[in-house]
């Protein structure tokens, strides 16, 4: 209950200031799979873990959710192009 209480507004605040977040995240969703994902830490373990580093770490994972999908998106061509990109780096 601890982790809910923290996460929920976090993700909240960021979903309502991204609009990436908005289209793409199923805000409910995002709280049930951090509170799962924190919960694998000790309540002690939480509350060591500062507020602006906590946010960070829920924007980045935030981030990898809304564009894990994108590249499903793209067509044949789209992909190609985006393999050779890759691999000229």
């Amino acid at each position: 209950m601890e982790q809910l209480n923290r996460i929920s507004p976090v993700v909240e605040k960021l979903i309502k200031g991204n609009s990436l977040y908005q289209v793409k995240l199923n805000q409910r969703e995002m709280i049930k799979m951090l509170v799962e994902l924190f919960g694998q830490f000790s309540p002690e373990e939480m509350r060591a873990i500062h507020d602006d580093d906590f946010i960070r770490r829920i924007d980045k994972i935030l981030v990898l959710e809304a564009v894990s999908g994108k590249l499903n998106d793209l067509t044949p061509e789209q992909i190609k192009m985006y393999d050779e990109a890759v691999k000229r780096r």
